[in-house]
């Protein structure tokens, strides 16, 4: 065989042998994928997603923003009821836009206390999920499983 050629189908022994040593049966079927560590399959309807959820080996936590600061810099209080200083790491500056009250998953700094790494935002529905389903910390539950009405904006007068 050459190097660039590919390899040549194996045709299956007849029923009732078994194929010889270093020869494997060929499979039809491909494996179906696997969630990613720290992901939860999400059946809604007939749509099915991945949701992220805390690595808790890595260190990260749940924690919902409070004060935006400016600068890619969240005010954030955390599950583990500290107020932490969240930064929004390189990459994700452009792509995630956070406000105030959304929940999120963040890494504290090993070597400053008061600071952390925001990894993911969640979504109002997918924050709805996790507190319908009781995934959420008693500490960052403030989602009750339904979405809070639209502040009303005063309008202006011309």
């Amino acid at each position: 065989m050459q190097d660039g050629a590919p390899p040549q189908k194996v045709a299956p022994p007849p029923d009732g042998e078994e194929p010889e040593d270093g020869e494997e049966e060929p499979s039809d079927a491909p494996a179906a994928p696997a969630p990613g560590a720290g992901q939860k399959v999400i059946d809604a309807g007939e749509e099915i997603g991945r949701l992220p959820l805390p690595r808790r080996d890595r260190g990260e936590i749940y924690a919902v923003s409070n004060q935006l600061l400016g600068a890619a810099r969240i005010r954030v209080m955390c599950e583990d009821n500290v107020s932490r200083m969240g930064r929004i790491t390189g990459k994700m500056k452009k792509k995630m836009w956070v406000r105030e009250g959304d929940l999120l998953i963040v890494r504290p700094w090993g070597f400053q206390e008061g600071k952390s790494d925001i990894i993911f935002r969640y979504s109002r529905t997918q924050s709805n999920y996790l507190s319908r389903h009781k995934m959420l910390p008693a500490s960052v539950d403030f989602f009750g499983g339904d979405l809070p009405p639209e502040p009303e904006r005063p309008r202006r007068r011309r």
